[in-house]
């Protein structure tokens, strides 16, 4: 967008993006070198512009309103669109990439962001992946932390996932059903079977990933989650949960969808129970995606379709 007299600036749109980043008026004009009043004034004017406040001042920082959080959306569409025609029609160089993705702990997601980022062809950029709880995730999401989020859905967290995607302006759009596989360590002697039981698993190590404060059944990220056991062990992270089905002969129950070249030491097993696995991303339903979390999501339906599952979008 070009400035005018009742136009929107270009730089305002980069001055509002870097401050809903940082959260703070004063961090961003450091980070961007210019002076704590000019980019205050900047904000005002924008919202003069727009007609409709942005920003909630506080003196802990600032957070977006309903309108600034949908205004957000569409300012990295438009700076991310001109750095693009300047790159092709300028000869400039390709702008710094960024973006951020919370997920459930899925060697896919992982595989996928891999893919995205040995593809990307900017010389700067600024990624992160956070493999974390079901609560955070839309959490991370609704405040724009991260601009997607990987979890599940099935019939038995249905209605409360979808309750908290409402409350957090945020939607979930499917991307493949997966059938339940326990993954296991080569070594386990279910290792060789061709499907196995919950009656298989009842004398080993139930392996979960810990929910926090937010411990809820609903929030759980395995399915039967209210079946009871009795060996389980909650741990926090993928790598921990991995060591622990190799030296304990432990099991967690998941997707079957696993990487050879990530987790070469673990293998995927059917579950033999009446259950699916609703894979989807979130995302704020009134801000269109940039154009890289738009790379991700085609690695991710790539890693998907390479494994045999039909897409659902």
């Amino acid at each position: 967008m070009a400035q005018g007299s009742s136009g929107i600036a270009l730089q305002h749109l980069r001055y509002f993006i870097e401050v809903a980043a940082e959260s703070s008026i004063s961090a961003a004009a450091d980070l961007l070198y210019v002076a704590q009043p000019t980019m205050s004034a900047a904000m005002k004017d924008l919202e003069t512009r727009v007609g409709r406040d942005l920003l909630v001042r506080s003196p802990r920082g600032v957070t977006l309103t309903a309108d600034g959080t949908e205004f957000l959306g569409y300012a990295r569409q438009v700076v991310e669109q001109v750095a693009l025609l300047e790159q092709r029609y300028l000869g400039r160089p390709p702008s710094r990439r960024l973006l951020g993705v919370s997920a459930q702990h899925y060697s896919f997601a992982v595989d996928a962001f891999v893919r995205m980022v040995r593809g990307s062809d900017a010389a700067e950029y600024e990624f992160s992946l956070r493999e974390t709880r079901t609560w955070d995730i839309i959490e991370d999401v609704r405040a724009l932390r991260s601009e997607l989020g990987i979890l599940y859905r099935n019939d038995f967290n249905r209605k409360i996932i979808d309750k908290l995607l409402r409350d957090a302006g945020l939607v979930f759009r499917p991307l493949f059903l997966a059938q339940p596989h326990i993954f296991v360590s080569r070594k386990n002697p279910l290792a060789s079977r061709d499907r196995v039981t919950l009656a298989d698993l009842a004398d080993l190590p139930r392996l979960t990933f810990d929910q926090g404060v937010n411990n809820s059944f609903y929030l759980a990220e395995e399915i039967l989650s209210t079946l009871s056991s009795a060996r389980e062990i909650r741990v926090s992270d993928r790598a921990t949960i991995f060591s622990l089905m190799i030296g304990l002969d432990g099991y967690t129950i998941s997707t079957g969808m696993i990487s050879d070249d990530l987790d070469p030491e673990i293998v995927a097993i059917p579950l033999d129970v009446d259950e699916s696995i609703e894979i989807g991303w979130i995302g704020h339903s009134a801000i269109p995606l940039t154009e890289q979390a738009q790379r991700y999501l085609a690695e991710l339906r790539a890693v998907v379709t390479e494994f045999g599952l039909e897409l659902l979008d």
